[in-house]
C-alpha cells in the first residue's frame, strides 16, 4: 500500500519556522514530481510549492517565494517544506502530494492538484500573530 505521511507541523510565532517532512512508502518516488499544498478551513486546497523528480526545477506559489524552500532525498524517499518567516495567513493543513507520471507536460500543470493521484493526509501550521 503506498503511503504519504507528513510530519513537522505545529504552533510557532510569526517570524519563526518550520520544517515539514512527507515520508514517502509502498513505492518509490524518486523517478516523479512531488509538491506541497495547503488548505485553510474554509478555502480550497492551494499549491504551495513542487519539484521534478531530479529536484532540476522547483516551483513556489507567489504568497510563499523566498520565504519557503521545497527539497527532495531520493535516498531517504522523502520530501521536504523549509518555511521561513512565518506569517498567520500561512496557518493550513499542509499537504505532500505525488504523480506517477515521470514528468508534467506543463508548468502550470506543477500548481494543478489534478495533476497529483497520491495524497498525504496532512499536518497542521498554526501560526499565531
Amino acid at each position: 500500500q503506498v503511503q504519504l505521511v507528513e510530519s513537522g507541523g505545529g504552533l510557532v510565532q510569526a517570524g519563526g519556522s518550520l520544517r515539514l517532512s512527507c515520508t514517502a512508502s509502498g513505492r518509490s518516488f524518486s523517478s516523479n514530481p512531488m509538491a506541497w499544498f495547503r488548505q485553510a478551513p474554509g478555502k480550497e486546497r492551494d499549491f504551495v510549492a513542487a519539484i521534478t523528480w531530479n529536484s532540476g526545477s522547483t516551483y513556489y506559489a507567489d504568497s510563499v517565494k523566498d520565504r519557503f524552500t521545497i527539497s527532495r532525498d531520493h535516498a531517504q524517499n522523502t520530501l521536504s517544506l523549509q518555511m521561513s518567516t512565518l506569517k498567520p495567513e500561512d496557518t493550513a493543513v499542509y499537504y505532500c502530494a505525488a504523480t506517477i507520471n515521470h514528468f508534467l507536460p506543463t508548468t502550470s500543470d506543477y500548481y494543478a492538484t489534478n495533476a497529483y493521484e497520491y495524497w498525504g493526509h496532512g499536518t497542521q501550521v498554526t501560526v499565531s500573530s
